[in-house]
């Protein structure tokens, strides 16, 4: 299973349409996973014409997003592998082991909210931040991430620069 994953895409401030470069890595996925900030739900519906999408609400996104059926949380079981999403995982100190009690039996949490792109392991628990696409702010590069799952295991977490 092939996962596309993105975060904080802000549109339409900074997202206008899919860029080229993310549309790319979107037309293999499997699945779609957002991690909040999407900030109107067309860009839901722009990502669902590629794969199903999973989205958790983002501090700057309305209540059309969560019409559309995005919640605070989520909890999935990808192939065999249990994944957990959030927007905003808290201060970096200490974050591994704060997801870790929050999601008990998760093997990843994908997160999103600083727009730094993060793949680390802790508290026997890995996180995984895609970054932005379109909203890099100190960043040198737009980024999104993909997560390849084969029969419960992780085999390969990327970010990819896509600006």
């Amino acid at each position: 299973m092939l996962v596309a994953v993105l975060s904080d895409t802000h549109a339409p401030r900074h997202w206008k349409g899919c860029p080229t470069r993310v549309a790319t890595h979107l037309r293999d996925a499997d699945l779609i996973l957002h991690a909040g900030d999407v900030c109107t739900a067309g860009v839901l519906d722009e990502l669902a014409e590629f794969a199903p999408v999973h989205a958790v609400l983002g501090n700057n996104d309305g209540p059309d997003v969560a019409a559309w059926g995005a919640p605070e949380t989520l909890e999935l079981d990808l192939d065999g592998l249990r994944v957990a999403m959030i927007h905003d995982s808290g201060k970096a100190d200490g974050r591994p082991a704060r997801l870790r009690r929050r999601f008990p039996d998760a093997d990843l949490v994908v997160f999103g909210h600083s727009h730094i792109p993060m793949d680390v392991v802790g508290a026997g628990l890995r996180i995984f931040n895609p970054g932005s696409p379109t909203d890099r702010r100190r960043q040198p590069h737009g980024t999104m991430g993909t997560l390849r799952i084969e029969n419960g295991t992780l085999l390969e977490a990327r970010v990819i620069e896509v600006t």
